[in-house]
């Protein structure tokens, strides 16, 4: 197996980090406070992580998770992701929510009845929480009932959140029920 690598690049919303290992990705960090915390950070994902240049398929999400910060509606069909490590009922959640297109919102109890139990909405946050890939399994696009932001474990917090769904245009007044058809 190959040895785990990072970069810390550029975007619209601050200095992101993307780990990968061999041919998949296995990470995406968002902005932390400053290039010393993102390295910090990157340490406790994986301790053997070292700086790479990007192959291919890391510069074309690093691309892709650029222009979705910079407000362009970008899918992420196909990245290869290392998912091998994810329990099952998370993995189960986060291809749900891979369905929630830019610029839209699911809540917690909605990706809970979509799993057959609406008492799963626990376990949906608690799979946002440890999301090891947040804008390419966009779990910035979850909110509480009501329209309640609810929590984002990134740092920044819900402010963070808010400020991705500011950017996909999740709350233009057109999408919002009052309006909405």
């Amino acid at each position: 197996m190959s040895d785990p690598c990072y970069c810390i690049f550029d975007t619209d919303i601050g200095r992101c980090a993307l780990l990968w290992r061999g041919e998949r990705l296995s990470g995406v960090l968002l902005p932390a406070e400053n290039d010393a915390a993102m390295r910090a950070a990157i340490a406790r994902r994986d301790r053997n992580a070292m700086p790479g240049e990007p192959p291919a398929f890391v510069a074309a999400a690093i691309d892709r998770i650029r222009r979705l910060c910079s407000g362009a509606p970008v899918a992420f069909d196909g990245a290869p992701l290392d998912r091998d490590d994810i329990e099952p009922l998370a993995n189960r959640i986060y291809d749900i929510l891979l369905r929630v297109p830019f610029g839209e919102t699911t809540t917690y109890g909605a990706i809970a009845e979509a799993l057959g139990d609406k008492n799963l909405s626990r376990a949906v946050g608690a799979a946002m929480g440890a999301n090891p890939f947040p804008i390419i399994i966009p779990c910035h696009r979850v909110t509480g009932a009501g329209g309640r932001m609810g929590g984002f474990s990134a740092p920044g917090g819900a402010g963070a959140k808010r400020r991705l769904l500011d950017i996909e245009g999740a709350f233009a007044v057109e999408k919002l029920p009052l309006f909405g058809g």
